[in-house]
């Protein structure tokens, strides 16, 4: 039996193709001998093979190689393989992602694919079955199982960062195979660089504040091209839309009734609401609350100013959401007043920036990092302690975790320690980012504020005939159900009896792991369908969309449109200078210009947004790494690509007819995971 190294060759009589795919992390590259034997379904093994080739270095980090083996004493399809390393010199471990065994005589669709995405430890022998997704139960394997899963819990634990501060935990100590590829590593910092080589923009830094608001959008070029918030910036109806489709799409809430806190009054808005009194427009379904209360009184670095407001919009005759009325403080005063449309141009534009530098602080504390970034890492961590890499949920899952824990470890010292950016770009800081969570995370709800068509009606903001030109809900919507169709045939193939689901140790394991307290080592989501227990396959669907959800839409909707809402610091500024108006009186460019971060700031809120807005990973449903090789698992992706493809066209078609344009859920531009 002989084997030899291939570079596209055909071959030989009597023999099998084996391609692997070595990890590209730190250390996943091995020098050590690697041994396998090839078994049939009938049992029939072939004698211990010894792959590699003798003129070149195999098995290196992130390479793809190809062996001919021939006359294994074997032929047709291989259904299991044991592989194993020998043990040398150096203790050299190795990260396989993929091995594919492909017999000579057999078409390349039969071929027989591995997918292992696991370390094989030095001198350790792995079997693993063909497609490799079994339930724990029906697994061949039990003990190599078990004993994978203890390494696991030691290497990924749950902790709370900032000395137990920050609300949501994440994984104490990053893994190496959850690094940055070395591909994805230099393809980000090559972005980085880009965006910082600013030359052509430094000129018009010799002053430190803006002339004129002119003058602000004379800086953008090609490497900061003109963001789209510089259209229409001033109107009311464009701020009114940043509650339907900016960064935070999601905090809009029909108003049942006006807070008793809330000093605004018929006789202010009744000639902005069409005539209308506030009870009208409130049995009519016509008016909606945005209300900042949870930032009363926040804790923020060098006690810097965060409003704590709240808004009221209309829905006028023309089904257009309008602004009627901003409070910028929670407690009513003469000093506190309720500022209009009607008010001096530049004192109702400032209380507008007032209000969304409140709404950037929340969407960027909580809507983006902790219920996308940090929600989605703490889950990740549960499903690598609990569920075995075989495991077909963990496969379902694994994709839409790629690089996240990675680029959250770098978030912490980037952007949160003290000094980051956000110490230097947000009016709250890191001491004011650190207190939102901590109050927003004990009330959040997976199976409400995490469920899109639960959040919908909870915030009574599902009808597009009560809420028209809602365009987040409306594309996120079709997102929704395409990835629920794409679980629910998982699970539903897998789990074709409830006591299979009731019987998987692994996966209640994970249920419970997500409702633990986080003092004991959980996740301490609230809200987890089935509250630590999955009894139907009803409720682990709810629970696995919620997290691909959060991990794919939620985040595109929140993230990419960053530079196009910040990077214009009018439209919607992370930094205010100064105090809010306190009264009516006529204010002038000046002081917007005055309350605007300076020239060295705003180029750190433009280049921190542009970055942040990068696409960095591949297209939603075309996946970076093979893990469902299964026909189960084949068939779902088949299914979800196609689904993919027709919500992508009703999305795009909408788009062209819209009046804002809206790209953000074009299925498209929306990557698998929070990859950046």
């Amino acid at each position: 039996m002989g084997n030899g190294c291939v570079g596209g060759t055909v071959v030989r009589p009597n023999g099998y193709r084996i391609t692997v795919k070595t990890g590209d992390h730190k250390g996943s590259g091995s020098d050590a001998d690697v041994f396998m034997i090839l078994i049939k379904s009938n049992g029939k093994r072939s004698k211990e093979v010894k792959v590699g080739c003798r003129w070149k270095d195999d098995f290196e980090k992130g390479s793809v190689d190809h062996f001919d083996i021939e006359n294994p004493e074997i032929t047709e399809e291989v259904d299991k393989i044991e592989i194993r390393l020998g043990e040398g010199p150096l203790k050299q471990d190795w990260f396989v992602e993929t091995i594919r065994i492909k017999y000579q005589d057999l078409p390349e669709d039969r071929s027989s694919i591995f997918p292992i995405h696991r370390w094989i430890k030095d001198g350790e022998e792995l079997m693993v079955v063909k497609n490799d997704s079994t339930l724990p139960q029906e697994d061949p394997h039990k003990k190599q199982r078990l004993d994978e899963l203890a390494r696991k819990k030691d290497i990924y634990q749950l902790e709370k960062k900032f000395d137990g501060q920050l609300a949501i935990p994440q994984v104490k100590e990053l893994p190496v195979e959850q690094e940055f590829s070395n591909k994805y590593f230099f393809d980000v910092l090559a972005k980085r660089v880009v965006i910082y080589k600013l030359d052509t923009i430094a000129i018009h830094l010799t002053t430190d504040r803006w002339t004129s608001l002119d003058d602000i959008i004379n800086v953008y070029n090609e490497t900061l091209p003109v963001p789209y918030g510089v259209k229409n910036w001033r109107s009311d109806m464009k701020f009114a839309a940043q509650r339907l489709m900016g960064c935070n799409p999601a905090q809009i809430c029909l108003c049942t009734e006006i807070p008793s806190n809330f000093a605004v009054t018929d006789e202010m808005v009744k000639p902005i609401m069409e005539g209308m009194t506030l009870k009208q427009a409130v049995e009519k379904k016509k008016l909606f609350i945005v209300n900042y209360e949870i930032l009363k009184d926040l804790a923020t670095t060098d006690n810097r100013l965060v409003c704590a407001p709240m808004a009221l919009f209309f829905v006028d005759n023309t089904n257009t959401l309008m602004p009627v009325a901003i409070q910028l403080y929670q407690d009513p005063s003469n000093d506190n007043p309720v500022f209009l449309p009607t008010d001096p141009e530049y004192t109702w534009i400032l209380a507008k920036m007032w209000f969304n530098n409140a709404d950037g602080a929340y969407h960027e504390a909580a809507t983006h990092l902790g219920f996308t970034h940090l929600l989605v890492e703490s889950t990740g961590v549960a499903a690598n302690r609990c569920l075995s890499p075989s495991h077909p949920i963990f496969k379902l899952l694994a994709p839409h975790y790629l690089y996240l824990m990675a680029i959250d470890s770098l978030a912490l010292v980037s952007l949160i320690n003290p000094g980051g950016s956000v110490d230097e770009n947000m009016n709250i800081g890191q001491v004011g980012f650190i207190s939102i969570t901590e109050r927003v995370f004990p009330t959040w709800r997976l199976n409400v504020e995490g469920s899109l068509p639960a959040d919908l009606r909870n915030r009574g903001a599902e009808d597009p005939d009560v809420l028209p030109n809602y365009y987040y809900r409306d594309d996120a919507i079709l997102l929704y159900e395409a990835i629920k169709e794409y679980v629910e045939y998982v699970v539903n193939k897998r789990y074709h009896s409830a006591e299979l689901l009731a019987s998987d140790n692994e996966i209640q394991e994970f249920a419970e792991t997500l409702v633990r307290s986080k003092d004991d080592g959980g996740c301490g989501i609230q809200g987890v369908t089935g509250n630590g227990k999955f009894s139907t396959n009803a409720e682990l669907i709810d629970v696995l969309v919620s997290i691909i959800f959060a991990a794919s839409i939620s985040h595109a909707a929140v993230n990419f449109n960053q530079y196009d809402e910040y990077g214009f610091p009018p439209n919607a500024p992370l930094w205010m200078s100064g105090q809010p108006p306190t009264n009516k009186t006529p204010l002038t460019e000046q002081d917007v210009l005055d309350s605007l971060p300076n020239k060295e700031r705003t180029l750190g809120i433009m280049t921190f947004t542009a970055l942040l807005s990068e696409r960095a990973t591949q297209r939603l449903g075309n996946f970076e790494k093979l893990y469902q090789t299964d026909p189960i698992g084949g068939e779902a992706v088949r299914r979800f690509q196609d689904k993919l493809s027709s919500v992508g066209d009703t999305i795009r078609s909408r788009d062209a007819k819209r009046d804002i344009h809206y790209p953000y859920l074009d299925p498209r531009q929306i990557p698998n995971a929070i990859s950046i």
